[in-house]
């Protein structure tokens, strides 16, 4: 259930370029680390760390970047790598948090894959 804010933040997004992915008009995570990380940039924007808007800026950035990339140079589109993007420079704009300590943080939550 969403608070007023996480209703807000969702809708700011509704019909931009950066509104994250949905299926049947809900939010769409296809892993446990894309919903943690939502949540996470959600809850250290409502504890007033920073803005929403300051984020949601940096995420339309970040995709834009994404977009500009030449197509032999362009990673496979993951919205959610973007907005981690987004989330670190916000962190680090705000002096929350550097760069490898959040990466750290958010390599835990992602699960490690077997290479055979």
């Amino acid at each position: 259930m969403f608070t007023n804010f996480e209703e807000f933040a969702a809708n700011s997004m509704l019909g931009h370029k950066d509104s994250p992915p949905r299926s049947q008009g809900r939010l769409h995570f296809s892993r446990d680390w894309q919903r943690s990380l939502y949540g996470m940039a959600l809850a250290l924007s409502k504890e007033g760390h920073f803005e929403w808007e300051a984020f949601r800026q940096n995420l339309i950035s970040s995709i834009a970047n994404w977009e500009q990339l030449p197509c032999g140079n362009q990673p496979p589109w993951d919205y959610y790598e973007q907005f981690l993007d987004a989330l670190i420079k916000v962190l680090e704009q705000h002096s929350l948090l550097d760069a490898e300590e959040l990466q750290a943080h958010l390599n835990a939550l992602k699960p490690v894959t077997n290479p055979h």
